[in-house]
């Protein structure tokens, strides 16, 4: 575990933390969370001495080892399996097979281990970097947007590897289903200070908007009280007999708390615009081929109807295709083979993370949204709404971090009207309350989507059809993602199940027998306090089930005797029992089901094994 005291932090007149404490327990994984710019990073940082505080302190304990993904690429082998076995624990040298099994699960094939790590994209060399650190089997995992360069398959076979972890795990993330799904309390950056509270990120922001809430309230409450006392004071300040009294109440005044209004935070709040479209097809696509070496097609007989109000997804793994189909449908590549036809009022916007390095860099934010055809006004709301407000629009695009570039490249979608966008991974770079907003103006808007994106989160909430990358081929799926995943699924992770990794090949007799003790303690560990938890939860309603019988009794015989007092007394006692009771049974099935979910996360586990 480790123990931050009463930290503190600042950058020039920027404060990021003021006396923020908090500790992360054995076996907790935690999920950090608040707005680009709130410190996520730089805690993180702290944590592993690679920032400093300018008070307070973080205790971690003598031997602990946590686990981090380096930025800087700094590879020494000549492959990638064997960069990767660097860090296997010393008396684990020999385990080729868990970098093989980690390796494997972030997207590596076979063939892809045995070469040299500088001959891949910067993406993989980030992924390699992470296999380093997962295959350590640290005592903590600090991960900081760990999903930012893997594909859809990496992301679940993470998720699934995650959520086995046995130490403690820090993760940040704007993908918020992946966050849930992972951790077992969340640790909320806001207005300098922390909190921590045990379940997800919804569970969170509920208790800080109740807090803010009933703070306000108070504020405003008290702020009445405080004008009524100074209207008393200043009516009978002269009058001799109320002396006494206007005394009295300036002393009540002094200590009165003056609570401070609470600073308005930025949201990002837009809507793209839409230029209205009659007609039911805004494009047609007619068994479109494409390849870039003319010999190995990467897209091959494709054919799509888009209608007027499609939500249409591009998923697959990352080099199949994906983005290469958007370009092709944006226009800005040229197909092998079949025809793109395109209705005449057809208005398209473009975003991809690429299109990045296309802003110009001596402009300003203001002059870069006009150049998409605006007036100076318009740019300047627009600029508003990306959360660049008042003079921060006539910031350098050169000095703009990559997720403030990003929110630039969506100002420039929203100066012109469309009734048909494409959107190619547009979450990077965004934080979780950018991607509520991103996915809320996608869900409002009346034309057309064709998003390309790993966030299942997306997926369930939004899309309606789908265009799927699959070792197979590429085809276009009808329904929601659900239904994807139940009638087809992913071809790889089927794959993967069925040569689970190929341990049979590497493991001997001795080597399964450990990893097989290994699972089982961790099962254990991890369902024996839930199991412990549940059965006081059980005896808890049979307590309260106990007591509410007998104050049913005791209810009845006041009746009989008619004493008013004791039974409005009764009825609220037996009122506040049955809400006691209502509300341990919902604990009763949360605590079952979750244990039933690892048991069967553990049965797979041990069963892939064996197999």
């Amino acid at each position: 575990m480790i123990i931050v005291n009463n930290l503190s932090k600042s950058f020039g007149k920027q404060e990021i933390f003021d006396d923020i404490s908090f500790n992360v327990n054995p076996g907790e994984k935690i999920g950090l969370v608040g707005r680009n710019g709130h410190g996520k990073t730089t805690l993180l940082r702290m944590i592993i001495g690679e920032e400093h505080p300018d008070s307070g302190e973080i205790i971690i304990p003598k031997n602990y080892s946590i686990g981090h993904v380096k930025q800087h690429l700094d590879f020494t082998k000549n492959s990638v399996i064997a960069e990767a076995c660097l860090g296997l624990k010393e008396n684990e040298s020999d385990a080729r097979w868990k970098a093989e099994k980690i390796l494997a699960g972030l997207g590596f094939s076979q063939a892809d281990m045995e070469k040299d790590p500088w001959s891949f994209s910067g993406g993989f060399q980030v992924r390699l970097n992470l296999a380093k650190v997962l295959v350590s089997e640290p005592d903590m995992l600090l991960l900081d947007e760990p999903t930012n360069y893997l594909d859809i398959i990496s992301i679940r076979w993470l998720e699934n590897f995650l959520r086995q972890w046995k130490g403690e795990l820090i993760i940040v993330t704007h993908d918020r289903s992946f966050m849930n799904r992972v951790i077992t309390h969340t640790i909320g950056i806001h207005r300098q200070k922390v909190r921590k509270i045990e379940g997800t990120t919804d569970k969170l922001y509920e208790q800080i908007l109740k807090e803010e809430e009933i703070y306000e309230k108070t504020r405003i409450n008290d702020e009445k009280k405080r004008k009524e006392v100074e209207l008393f004071i200043s009516r009978f300040r002269a009058k001799a007999r109320l002396a006494g009294l206007v005394q009295s109440r300036i002393k009540a005044l002094e200590k009165q708390q003056n609570l401070q209004k609470l600073e308005k935070i930025k949201d990002l709040d837009f809507s793209f615009t839409y230029k209205p479209f009659n007609a039911k097809s805004l494009m047609s696509v007619e068994n479109l081929s494409f390849s870039y070496d003319k010999k190995n097609f990467i897209i091959k007989d494709l054919s799509l109807s888009v209608r007027s109000d499609d939500r249409i997804c591009v998923i697959g793994k990352n080099g199949r295709g994906k983005t290469t189909l958007l370009r092709l449908l944006a226009g800005e590549l040229s197909p092998d083979s079949g025809v793109i036809s395109v209705h005449p009022n057809t208005v398209a916007g473009y975003f991809a993370q690429t299109n990045i390095v296309r802003l110009k860099e001596n402009l300003t934010i203001e002059e870069e949204i006009m150049s998409a055809g605006c007036d100076k006004q318009t740019a300047r709301n627009i600029a508003g709404a990306m959360m660049f407000e008042g003079d921060d629009a006539l910031k350098k695009i050169s000095v703009l971090s990559g997720g403030e570039k990003s929110r630039v490249l969506l100002g420039k979608i929203l100066a012109t009207p469309s009734n048909l966008i494409f959107l190619d991974e547009p979450t990077n770079h965004l934080d979780m309350e950018s991607c509520d907003a991103l996915m809320a103006a996608i869900d409002s808007y009346p034309g057309a989507i064709i998003m390309v994106t790993h966030n299942e989160l997306f997926l369930h909430s939004l899309a309606n059809r789908f265009i799927v990358f699959q070792e197979s081929g590429v085809r276009v799926f009808e329904g929601s993602y659900q239904y994807f995943l139940d009638k087809i699924g992913w071809e790889e992770e089927k794959s993967d199940q069925g040569k689970s990794f190929n341990q049979k090949d590497t493991l001997n007799k001795k080597d399964l027998r450990k990893l097989r003790s290994e699972i089982i303690t961790r099962r254990n560990r991890e369902i024996k306090p839930l199991e412990e938890k549940l059965v006081k939860t059980e005896n808890l309603i049979t307590e309260k089930e106990e007591a509410l019988s007998l104050k049913n009794k005791e209810i009845i015989e006041a009746s009989g005797v008619k004493s008013g007092k004791e039974i409005e007394s009764l009825s609220k006692e037996i009122h506040s029992l049955q809400k006691e009771i209502n509300e341990l049974f919902v604990q009763y099935e949360e605590l079952h089901n979750t244990i039933e979910e690892k048991k069967r996360d553990f049965d797979l586990e041990l069963s892939k094994l064996e197999e």
